[in-house]
């Protein structure tokens, strides 16, 4: 299994950088696209930083110095590579974004598997009209390069062969594969925003402290994380967008509960900002 020689992420925060990191540290030459030159610098900042530490847990076996130059950055999807073999945007959850930057990488890269890594879009919705027999889900978790899960959302659309191919790059990236069919929030996240949202309800009603719920679920589940702090690390503003989709799509037990609405309209939306369910500061 080999990864992609020459892959592109659009979108350079959290996910774009660590989707970033995992494909430079395979050998990939990777091209970043970015909207403007400062969060194009921050973007390549963070992914320094990112390898280096990997580096210093003995998690990455080159240097940073010898990885970064295979990283460069652009100011719009239509200047990345043509030759490019994999393309993976991590903008926001907005559908009309997504459809626009794709729609974009379709026709700049016109050999490329397209890849969304929304965590809860419809596949098909982002797909349709554009290229659809090669665009497909591909989800990676946050830290992406801790995290050992790709979840690959496919559709009726999309090309056996390019479901194939993800397969093979994301497990040459040594992640775990699954196979999800598109369907709202697939199946991570529909499981793990359905504990999440029972867990911001049984804070809101008194049952337990954030860290005694999070603590039960570590100890009593082996979560790795509780469900209030793995919020935290997501992003509230995320977590509510998801919910309120999946509300829209599946019905009322998605239904945000009005502590984390209060919380994101406060600008309390986890480690981001110093403060969520946790004091990060």
């Amino acid at each position: 299994m080999t990864a992609p020689t020459v892959a592109a992420v659009v979108g350079g925060g959290t996910m774009g950088a660590g989707i970033a990191h995992v494909l430079l540290a395979a050998g990939t030459r990777v091209t970043l696209a970015e909207a403007t030159p400062e969060r194009a610098a921050a973007a390549r900042d963070a992914v320094a930083v990112s390898l280096r530490k990997a580096h210093d847990r003995g998690k990455l076996d080159l240097p940073p110095e010898q990885l970064l130059p295979r990283l460069s950055t652009v100011p719009a999807v239509t200047e990345l590579p043509p030759t490019a073999e994999l393309v993976v945007e991590a903008v926001p959850e907005d559908l009309d974004l997504k459809r626009r930057v794709l729609a974009e990488a379709a026709n700049t890269c016109p050999r490329a598997v397209l890849a969304s890594n929304t965590s809860a879009l419809s596949i098909a919705a982002i797909a349709a009209d554009l290229a659809p027999a090669r665009t497909l889900g591909m989800h990676f978790f946050n830290p992406v390069p801790a995290q050992e899960l790709v979840e690959l959302v496919t559709h009726d659309a999309v090309a056996e062969n390019a479901v194939t191919q993800a397969r093979a790059w994301a497990e040459a990236l040594g992640k775990t594969v699954i196979i999800v069919r598109d369907a709202p929030g697939f199946a991570t996240s529909r499981l793990g925003v359905a504990v999440g949202l029972e867990a911001i309800r049984m804070l809101e009603e008194g049952v337990a402290s954030a860290e005694d719920i999070d603590t039960g679920m570590r100890l009593g589940y082996r979560w790795p994380m509780g469900p209030l702090r793995l919020t935290d690390l997501v992003g509230l503003d995320v977590r509510l967008a998801i919910a309120e989709h999946l509300a829209g799509e599946l019905g009322p037990r998605f239904t945000p509960p009005q502590l984390l609405r209060d919380k994101v309209a406060r600008g309390e939306l986890g480690r981001k900002t110093g403060r969520g369910f946790f004091d990060w500061t």
